[in-house]
């Protein structure tokens, strides 16, 4: 049995310390790389860029889906295809999350949110208002595109960063 105090408080120490970092590194920052064009260069594999330009392109459909209703004034398709939209969660594998920074996971979660949230906005039957919440939706899009980019982990574009 270990008699000194000091060395389990050593212990706890690095353990902690090391629980730090891990939480940080998977929890917050991701499998980042600086760009050279200003965004964060997330590094995934092939599969999971696909899987993540994927739900991008959901998300991207779903918006076409409820501009078309919107024009059309049938405000019953947008809350659905909205409300359809905010309640889908991502197949995401623990690897992939290991990898997308804290800010990248908080804006998705944000951006389901926007879509719930539109998709009240269409039952109250104000088309303009379910403009007005697209457009805040949009932003997030927009933002997320102007912040990140998906590289392909190893290739020459990775290297170049």
């Amino acid at each position: 049995m270990l008699k000194s105090p000091k060395f389990l408080w050593l212990i706890i120490l690095v353990l902690l310390a090391g629980l730090g970092f891990m939480t940080n590194k998977f929890i917050f920052a991701g499998k980042t790389i600086p760009s050279n064009d200003d965004r964060t260069t997330i590094l995934v594999t092939a599969e999971e860029r696909t899987m993540i330009l994927g739900e991008m392109r959901k998300f991207l459909e779903t918006i076409q889906g409820i501009t078309e209703a919107t024009a059309k004034g049938d405000l019953e398709t947008v809350a659905t295809l909205a409300t359809d939209m905010g309640n889908e969660s991502p197949n995401v594998s623990p690897s992939l999350m290991g990898k997308l920074p804290i800010e990248f996971k908080s804006l998705g979660s944000a951006t389901h949110g926007l879509f719930t949230d539109l998709g009240e906005t269409a039952k109250g039957g104000d088309a303009n208002a379910v403009l007005r919440d697209m457009g805040n939706l949009m932003l997030n899009c927009t933002s997320c595109h102007a912040d990140n980019k998906f590289v392909i982990e190893g290739t020459a574009e990775a290297k170049t960063q």
